[in-house]
């Protein structure tokens, strides 16, 4: 799998309820949305008019939160049928989900809990998305959580990592550069040295969200503007990784969907910058998608 396989969808935002009206009504300029998986995996009913309505007008992708590819239980099957047919039926551009597990024993603890960063760890975590892309017949995206913790058992940096899960499983990267931010503030890494160290191929998609500043820690919260280090930070990432569709996440504190149309508009025009600035640094012609028309 490389991103060659997936194509560029330009700058989104994640579809949420505040704004189902306003999108359905109005028809605003915005390039595609992100949807939560886990929110339209019903029988029936409102939600999925809803979504068949915005998948008619704009391209989608399929973010879940349950897939707990970590966890040491086995893979939920009936959850995997339920993705699948979702997604058969409403054709998102690529499904995602986080590297990280949210439970064992049965029990959701309802948080993406980072992993140990081990070579066994990478095989176990790789098996499983093979076995998630074999029975959704499609490749999917691992995306890397903020954390709060580490595990003594780490041997591993966390963006060597996230390479050695793609690679060993074949499977993209949604790079989540806030997360990135949150997590090399709260365990005193290099950000940019993460990013450097991530696979050009590999990456699909990037998230771009705010958090909160707690003093002696970041929380990703997503109910804040994104901050000017994780712009700067993304357009680093566009100079290294080029055309990669981006996503701006708000799921609190939910603002005016001008504000989130505002707010991808930014990241258009950083996206523009960093890849003129790369051009005409190295002398060559970048590989620039066309961008989605408005």
């Amino acid at each position: 799998m490389r991103r060659s396989d997936f194509p560029f969808l330009g700058f989104g935002v994640g579809l949420r309820r505040p704004h189902y009206a306003h999108v359905l009504e109005n028809r605003p300029p915005m390039d595609w949305f992100e949807v939560i998986s886990e929110n339209f995996m019903v029988a029936g009913g409102r939600p999925l008019e809803i979504l068949a309505a915005v998948r008619d007008r704009y391209p989608i992708v399929m973010h879940g939160v349950s897939l707990s590819i970590g966890s040491a239980d086995p893979l939920n099957r009936r959850y995997l049928s339920e993705l699948r047919a979702m997604a058969k039926r409403f054709e998102p551009a690529w499904i995602s989900d986080h590297l990280c597990w949210t439970g064992v024993g049965g029990r959701n603890l309802h948080d993406l809990l980072p992993l140990p960063y081990t070579e066994e760890v990478v095989r176990h975590v790789s098996r499983r998305i093979r076995v998630v892309q074999d029975f959704l017949e499609r490749p999917i995206l691992i995306e890397n959580v903020s954390s709060y913790m580490t595990f003594r058992e780490s041997r591993l940096a966390e963006w060597e990592f996230l390479r050695a899960v793609a690679e060993e499983a074949d499977c993209g990267i949604l790079l989540d550069i806030n997360n990135v931010f949150v997590s090399a503030f709260n365990h005193r890494f290099s950000a940019e040295e993460y990013i450097d160290a991530i696979p050009v191929e590999r990456v699909v998609q990037y998230h771009l969200a705010g958090h909160t500043d707690c003093g002696t820690h970041l929380l990703d919260t997503h109910d804040h503007p994104v901050c000017e280090e994780v712009w700067a930070l993304y357009a680093r990432a566009v100079r290294r990784f080029g055309a990669v569709s981006a996503l701006i996440e708000w799921d609190d504190n939910i603002p005016e969907f001008s504000v989130l149309v505002q707010t991808a508009e930014r990241a258009r025009q950083i996206y523009r910058g960093a890849i003129g600035a790369k051009a005409a640094g190295d002398g060559s012609s970048s590989e620039i998608h066309s961008e989605p028309a408005l």
